[in-house]
């Protein structure tokens, strides 16, 4: 019988929710990500095969008491193994899901669900072609319509959507958003923007903040306090004209929940990250192709979770941003 060691930090948080990065390239430009003409890609050879994510992440369950493992990238429906890995996954008993721009879903739906995907959440930061276009630099957005047409066939409810307000771009179309996600059946979620664009372009005072999203909203829509789902899961929920349909506010910046955090992440190229904004990383990827046995690398990563900071720290005057944007983190 494998003996499991919780993934503790030294605050007494235990991280139960894996986010596996499956790649840092995308298929869209969103300017609060990356620059128009993208990034440097990491080498394919850097990249985690299908085999290593799968051991990752099984030694995550067995070893680490990891419960829900959700899929993330860049974008990781570019990932050619990706039902492959959803499958395998599921075979391990754990809830799996991913965050995706949507490009492509409409095609993968149906295969992710009979892998036994639960459920995915969406990026869509506006629902007029001419906003969306010039925030991802694509004119994309029926592909992700017909994407969330698909997800919802298919069962990978409930489907979320995650939304950026920018402010003198799309933050004046917050209950256009809210109220087309709930004619639809979307969960919506609004997002503060977070210092992790590769331009480090970021500002406190151009973010538009959970308090002013609340306040938009409440201009079209009776909001009132939700019930807060089990976990730790970061929104804060109000119903929407006294239900059933709900939104969310993540006050990543403004209100953080880093006490309250249980999650861990895995790089595309087999780097542990204890917060979204760590600064320093571990190696699995390095550990593995050196032959280290599973309990060698759980090890590792027990350590690596060991030194996690009460908090990202972004109103500390000394916060540095991440050197890795948020494509190659991932979310």
């Amino acid at each position: 019988m494998v003996q499991t060691t919780p993934l503790a930090d030294r605050f007494g948080r235990i991280a139960t929710d894996l986010r596996v990065s499956l790649t840092d390239r995308c298929n869209l430009r969103c300017e609060y990500c990356m620059p128009a003409e993208g990034l440097d890609w990491l080498p394919t050879d850097d990249v985690l095969t299908d085999d290593e994510v799968v051991r990752l992440v099984t030694i995550g369950v067995e070893h680490l008491g990891i419960r829900e493992v959700r899929f993330t990238g860049g974008e990781p429906l570019i990932r050619r193994g990706l039902v492959g890995i959803v499958e395998r996954t599921h075979a391990l008993g754990v809830e799996t899901s991913l965050t995706t721009n949507g490009l492509g879903l409409e095609r993968t739906a149906a295969a992710l669900a009979a892998a036994g995907l639960d459920r995915v959440n969406v990026s869509i930061d506006s629902i007029r072609p001419e906003t969306f276009a010039a925030v991802t630099r694509r004119d994309r957005l029926h592909d992700v319509v017909a994407g969330l047409r698909a997800a919802h066939a298919a069962g990978l409810g409930p489907v979320k959507l995650n939304a950026v307000l920018l402010r003198g771009v799309n933050d004046d179309q917050a209950p256009e958003l809210l109220r087309w996600a709930v004619e639809h059946g979307y969960q919506l979620r609004f997002i503060e923007q977070m210092p992790l664009d590769a331009q480090h372009g970021w500002s406190r005072t151009e973010m538009v903040t959970a308090d002013e999203i609340q306040r938009l909203l409440e201009k079209e829509f009776t909001l009132e306090p939700a019930e807060e789902p089990r976990g730790s899961a970061p929104a804060e929920l109000f119903t929407v004209d006294g239900g059933p349909a709900t939104v969310g506010i993540i006050a990543s910046v403004s209100r953080p929940f880093c006490g309250d955090c249980d999650r861990v992440r895995l790089t595309a190229d087999g780097q542990v990250r204890n917060c979204l904004f760590a600064r320093e990383e571990s190696d699995l990827r390095g550990a593995m192709r050196s032959g280290a046995s599973d309990e060698e690398v759980a090890d590792r990563w027990v350590t690596a979770m060991a030194g996690k900071r009460a908090g990202h720290g972004i109103d500390d005057p000394t916060f540095l941003q991440p050197d890795r944007p948020m494509s190659a983190i991932g979310g």
